[in-house]
């Protein structure tokens, strides 16, 4: 044979020898071929300092069953593959090495920092690719991007001049979200919130003219020393003759005025706010309306400074205690109270985040976001499940200017030049070498880099060579599906909308496919904290790549999230090896490699096959057009278990040992032509088994990975053949399944009555019934007296009992039977005849007691009576 299989299904001998060799034969690679319509998938790029989790496993396997689908659908198909820099991530890991070696970043420099940077990303920033390929993943390798590689920071400058252009993109002092840790601004997006436990002091801030006192509840006492007024609700009867009035600030010589603002809940504390304008997004606000003086009093990297007097140097938390001490000890402190609320963490280290005053560059987000939400309201883009557009709609809808400078060295640095003579920007396409406007030689660059989700933003078309009208572009864009998570619809989804449509004026795909997270099988999710995190690559392995992808993905919904089990990967590759079996099986009767048409003359049974796996490849055609992976997946799993190989092939073998060469052929050619389009229906999902087996069995074509994917056929429509031969299928399960509820010995041949209108479907398939139930006679008609009956949708089926039953067994067996319902009707009736149970036992457990006893009862009465037949027979 030309691809003769081992006897044992062995993946790891296999998978990296066929990937290599689909790598070898440019089948991942799209030829932008002008006479087949293009369909695009843009991988979601992975950070470089990522290591290949079970949440990539899955996202890459659902957009290789995609892509593979649409490939052998005959599409010029392009799944374009790359990684994200990462900035923070990436920084910090660099930091960290440095810090091993006794060296920090402002010792090596900007230059000298990235250059480690580089080295850093040729060493380990490409692991994450390999392990992708590991996954059997088909994407084109020849255009794998990088987020800073040539193209994409030439789109990134592009855009940002745009933006600058058109003034929306500025610089200023704004409320920021500062992570203290990292030493960085980040967006809203990437700020994660979570409830934590604190108190609620309440402190007493004296009028100035000692006529009283208000008192302040707040979360955070060590901002007070940053205080510049205490506002109050102009309505609020309890404070209307305070307002204009000036409080003594505790801890401080300074003053501060009581100010009236709506914005202040009457029923929060005591209804008097302390305004820190800089350390508070609201107060900041207020701070605006109100003209008040702003007081920083942290530092960049959490500590208090020196505007926090005897507390400067303390870290945050060190400060709040000693400032909470002195209040206390000073008689300022009325009372603490425990409180929870909602803190926000920076989502990359978890370090709370600080609101912060800084001159940042931020994007003017109202007119970018109105087309893009209309883009989804007139389903020009559509979810997938489609009520995730409204966490699309509520994050776009209220979105703030989002900031894109971060205080970082890697990364596309902000293409803004500062004129040190006359203080102009200068924002284009190329370095200035002299400033437009003073033509002075003296300019400094802005010191950030951008936020890495700018460039993320440009993927689907910076990726394609935009801003050049490239053949890719062309050809490519826009792009198909996008398959995400739901956890990154606002950080990532809605950036590439609003760029694609501010850029390109076109939408970057039409279909936003959103799935759920891998959690554990408690429900969890998977986390360094909880130490219960799954290495795929061990998976892969142990099992096989095939059985980890088939695991993820069979029965999952779209949106929902799944829980991995070690279980439900065995299961997979137990499912591979029934394959394997299968095909091994086929091959082992098959004497030579010839070609073998469907003969003309089939059996009702080839029909019933053909005529199933024709509506399979409908059905599973339709789910995955409609992003349906689970419920396909379990569709072909079903057919190939039970149809194909737990029934076809058994009722294959006595043809397959006929002694008329031309009934095994016929037989065989029918078991290679359908496992061959079983194969190509299971190949988007499990790869590499598929093609092994594949190229084992006799055909023209050269690998299952450019065959064509099976479609309906009209030529297979055998309705009446396979409805009748279901009914046949219907008896003989009934059969097995009583040989087995009554322990009938195999080699015990029955006699089968059958009363039915169809009795010559049954009569015509009496080989079946001899060979696979052991019914060596058919008889029409039924039993009347102790006959063993079984009912299927059409048909009556009497057996005699008299043919299998061992009655001196079944003697036993009911005495022992009869004992044990005696005793349940003994117990229950001394239970219910005892009037203290009656009267105190709750009433649902007496009418329990009592429904058991009459259940028991009427078991007791059937049970005898058959112990009384049973017992006549042994006489």
């Amino acid at each position: 044979m030309k691809n003769e299989i081992d006897k044992i299904y062995d993946p790891q001998k296999i998978e990296d020898k066929i990937y290599q060799n689909w790598l070898e034969k440019k089948y991942f690679h799209a030829n932008a071929d002008k006479d087949k319509k293009s369909y695009t998938i843009m991988m979601p790029p992975p950070n470089i300092t990522g290591q290949l989790h079970m949440g990539h496993a899955f996202d890459n396997t659902l957009q290789d069953i995609l892509i593979r689908f649409k490939r052998m659908s005959g599409y010029d198909t392009l799944w374009l593959p790359g990684t994200d820099h990462a900035s923070i991530a990436t920084e910090a890991k660099i930091v960290e090495a440095l810090a091993k070696e006794g060296i920090s970043k402002d010792d090596l420099g900007r230059e000298k920092f990235l250059e480690r940077a580089w080295e850093w990303k040729e060493t380990y920033g490409n692991k994450i690719t390999s392990q992708i390929k590991k996954m059997g993943s088909s994407c084109d390798w020849d255009r794998l991007r990088f987020t800073l590689d040539e193209r994409c920071s030439k789109a990134v400058r592009e855009v940002f001049v745009r933006l600058y252009e058109k003034g929306l993109i500025y610089r200023g002092e704004r409320m920021v979200n500062w992570c203290s840790h990292c030493l960085t601004s980040i967006s809203d997006a990437e700020v994660e919130h979570e409830e934590q436990p604190t108190h609620l002091w309440h402190v007493k801030y004296p009028l100035e003219d000692n006529s009283g006192e208000l008192i302040i509840a707040t979360t955070r006492p060590e901002t007070m020393l940053g205080d510049t007024a205490v506002a109050v609700n102009p309505n609020d009867e309890r404070y209307k003759n305070l307002i204009g009035k000036n409080l003594l600030l505790p801890l401080t010589d300074r003053k501060v005025p009581i100010i009236a603002d709506s914005y202040v809940d009457t029923q929060f504390g005591t209804g008097a706010v302390k305004i820190t304008p800089a350390h508070d997004p609201n107060d900041f606000e207020i701070g605006l309306r109100h003209n008040l003086e702003i007081i920083d009093v942290i530092t960049e990297d959490g500590y208090l400074n020196d505007k926090a007097l005897q507390f400067k140097g303390m870290s945050l938390i060190e400060g709040r205690k000693a400032v909470v001490n002195e209040l206390e000890k000073q008689g300022f402190l009325v009372k603490t109270e425990d409180y929870s609320h909602n803190v926000g963490t920076c989502y990359r280290c978890g370090t709370t985040i600080e609101p912060k005053i800084s001159m940042q560059w931020f994007v003017k987000m109202e007119p970018l976001a109105k087309p893009a939400i209309k883009a989804v309201k007139e389903n020009d883009i559509k979810f997938i499940p489609e009520h995730f557009d409204k966490t699309y709609f509520h994050w776009m809808e209220n979105i703030k200017d989002w900031c894109i400078s971060r205080q970082l060295w890697w990364g596309h640095r902000i293409p803004a030049f500062y004129c040190e003579d006359c203080g102009k920007t200068i924002v284009q396409r190329e370095d200035p070498t002299e400033c437009p406007h003073c033509k002075s030689k003296n300019l400094k660059q802005d010191e950030d880099t951008l936020d890495t989700w700018f460039s993320s933003a440009l993927w689907p078309f910076s990726t394609l060579g935009w801003p050049e009208n490239t053949e890719d572009f062309q050809k490519y864009f826009p792009t198909d599906v996008l398959v995400t998570g739901y956890d990154i619809i606002f950080f990532w989804v809605a950036r590439m909308i609003f760029s694609s449509l501010e850029q390109t004026e076109k939408i970057p795909f039409h279909t936003v496919f959103i799935h759920g997270i891998v959690r554990d099988s408690q429900g969890r999710k998977m986390s360094k904290s909880l130490g219960n995190g799954i290495d795929p690559l061990e998976l892969i392995e142990k099992y096989g790549a095939d059985a980890l992808r088939f695991s993820l993905v069979i029965g999952n919904a779209p949106g929902n999230d799944i829980r991995y089990s070690e279980d439900k990967v065995l299961s997979a590759r137990n499912f591979a090896n029934k394959v394997y079996n299968a095909a091994r099986f086929i091959q082992m009767n098959l004497d030579d490699e010839k070609l073998r048409p469907l003969p003309k003359n089939l059996q009702t049974e080839d029909k019933w096959l053909l005529h199933g796996i024709n509506e399979l490849a409908k059905q599973v055609g339709y789910n995955l057009e409609h992003y349906e992976l689970g419920t396909a997946v379990q569709k072909i799993y079903d057919f190939l278990w039970t149809v194909f190989c737990d029934w076809y092939i058994e009722l294959s073998k006595a043809r397959i040992n006929s002694e008329d060469k031309q009934v095994k052929e016929d037989v065989l050619s029918v078991l290679v032509f359908g496992l061959t389009e079983l194969l190509k229906l299971l190949h988007p999902v499990m790869p590499f088994i598929t093609e092994s087996l594949f190229l084992s069995l006799p055909h023209s074509e050269e690998s299952i990975m450019i065959a064509e994917y099976p479609k309906f056929n009209e030529d297979f429509v055998f309705e009446k053949e396979f409805n009748d031969f279901e009914k046949v299928i219907d008896a003989l399960k009934a059969i097995r399944s009583l040989r087995t509820s009554m322990n009938i010995p195999n080699k015990k041949n029955l006699s089968l009555y059958i009363k039915s209108k169809d009795f010559n479907i049954f009569a015509d398939a009496s080989a079946f019934f001899k060979n696979l139930v052991g019914v060596d006679k058919i008889y029409e008609g039924e039993l009347s007296e102790n006959a063993s009956i079984i009912t299927t949708p059409d048909a009556k089926l009497s057996l005699d009992p008299d043919e299998f039953v061992d009655y001196a067994a079944e003697v036993k067996r009911l005495e022992k039977e009869k004992e044990k319902y005696e005793k349940e009707i003994q117990f229950l009736e001394s239970k219910l005849s005892n009037e203290n149970f009656v009267n105190k036992a709750p009433k649902q457990l007496v009418e329990k007691h009592q429904n058991d006893l009459q259940k028991t009862k009427k078991q007791l009465e059937t049970l005898e009576n058959s112990l009384t037949l049973s017992r006549k027979k042994l006489r």
